[in-house]
């Protein structure tokens, strides 16, 4: 258990607040504005429906034109599509946390979100001056060496007791790779573990082989390669995940792994492989190329990198990285998915060539839904560290179902990738 830090679960967003009657009284006037909005999104949703009840006391369905997840929300005060519409996916949350909307389960509400994208378009994206001020804020928490090392601390350094108490045994914060059809017999930490040792076979490497593992987290896969007789350097930024990996090799009687506080940045010497994985979305765009380079850098002439990433759809990848998301401003801050195609071309002019890409999307659906029955279970339980408050168990549950509905519609995927260096 890692000491008390009062402040880790109080520095999350936005605290809840009653919702006053007289506000919506002053915009009753106001519901056509606010039913236009709503013919918007009616319009844009190609597949699956929305099933609302509003302030005004009348109920719509908003799509159903094709089969898709069908939402049922209850949006009890007008201010909650204000905020939809000036502060996107962003203001949405702030909207729930506060009671301005409620749904049994909004998992099938990111989800049409996520499957109606195109046709959507800018609904769901903040505009006007909370468009500036955020993309603000988001230029300020850039990923450059010391902002990258807070960012880290801000998401991470939650600590190594507060992460124990969700994630599986192997405490492995990143997509599982179930068997498929995917079951719920096969247990998270078996579908981890099928993971970590798809990650090492593309690595290639062999008994002594020496591999770079860029960002690794809590040692599981390092535990793996070591275990196999490859000796691991692994870096984060991340403190509490140093002591952790430190800890852990140590009760597995294990030599071959160091760990540093090292920015991939700061790389030096190379290595017969790398992995990394579910790192690159915290590096930013503008930071790709350093990445790749340093990667590039750190292989031997013919060495492998292992690569697993979330990647967004192209087709919106401006769209959204010209915004600030829920994730960016209230979990992630300095966070970016990738675009596919422009980070392969990265890739291409640093002498990297890609190969054997594998795509799992629905996987990550399938662990974030397990993450949430864990953490569900300890809050239950009351087995959270009292710094965590209920403000800060909602915000948590809402990015869990917020993620899992984003790759349930298909916009966003996850994948592992081989980078091979030319002789």
């Amino acid at each position: 258990m890692n000491a008390s830090a009062p402040n880790r679960g109080r520095r999350f967003g936005t605290r809840a607040r009653p919702a006053y009657g007289w506000v919506d009284w002053f915009l009753t006037p106001w519901a056509g504005v606010f039913h236009r909005l709503l013919d918007r999104i009616d319009q844009g949703l190609e597949a699956g429906s929305i099933k609302a009840s509003l302030p005004d006391g009348t109920h719509r369905v908003l799509g159903g034109r094709a089969g898709g997840p069908v939402a049922i929300v209850e949006i009890s005060s007008w201010r909650a599509l204000i905020r939809l519409a000036m502060g996107g996916s962003a203001g949405w949350y702030v909207g729930w946390s506060r009671g301005e909307w409620h749904s049994p389960d909004p998992v099938p509400l990111f989800d049409l979100f996520m499957r109606n994208r195109r046709p959507l378009g800018e609904v769901g994206r903040s505009r006007g001056a909370m468009r500036r001020v955020r993309r603000l804020w988001h230029a300020l928490r850039r990923n450059h060496r010391s902002g990258a090392r807070r960012n880290i601390e801000f998401h991470y350094d939650l600590g190594n007791d507060f992460y124990s108490l969700w994630l599986d045994p192997g405490m492995t914060y990143s997509s599982a790779l179930f068997e498929e059809p995917i079951s719920a017999a096969q247990s998270l930490e078996d579908a981890q573990a099928t993971k970590l040792r798809a990650i090492l076979n593309r690595t290639g490497v062999g008994p002594g082989d020496a591999i770079l593992e860029i960002g690794c987290g809590w040692g599981s896969f390092a535990q793996i390669a070591a275990g196999a007789g490859a000796s691991v350097h692994g870096i984060t930024l991340s403190a509490e995940q140093k002591r952790a990996v430190e800890s852990r090799m140590a009760d597995a009687g294990l030599d071959g792994v160091t760990v540093s506080l090292t920015d991939y940045r700061d790389v030096i010497g190379q290595y017969d492989a790398v992995a990394s994985i579910e790192m690159v979305e915290a590096v930013g765009e503008e930071y790709w190329p350093a990445y790749l380079q340093s990667i590039a850098g750190a292989l031997k002439p013919g060495g492998r990198a292992a690569i697993q990433y979330i990647a967004i759809d192209d087709a919106i990848f401006d769209a959204y990285a010209g915004n600030v998301d829920f994730i960016q401003r209230f979990v992630f801050p300095g966070g970016l998915l990738l675009s596919e195609s422009r980070f392969r071309a990265i890739a291409r002019a640093h002498g990297l060539t890609w190969h054997d890409q594998r795509e799992f999307g629905l996987h990550y659906a399938e662990t974030l839904k397990r993450w949430r029955a864990a953490f569900d279970a300890a809050v239950t339980a009351g087995r959270l560290p009292a710094e965590f408050d209920r403000h800060f168990v909602d915000l948590w549950r809402y990015y869990l179902m917020y993620c899992e509905g984003g790759f349930r519609g298909g916009g966003i995927h996850v994948a592992q990738v081989t980078l091979i260096k030319g002789e």
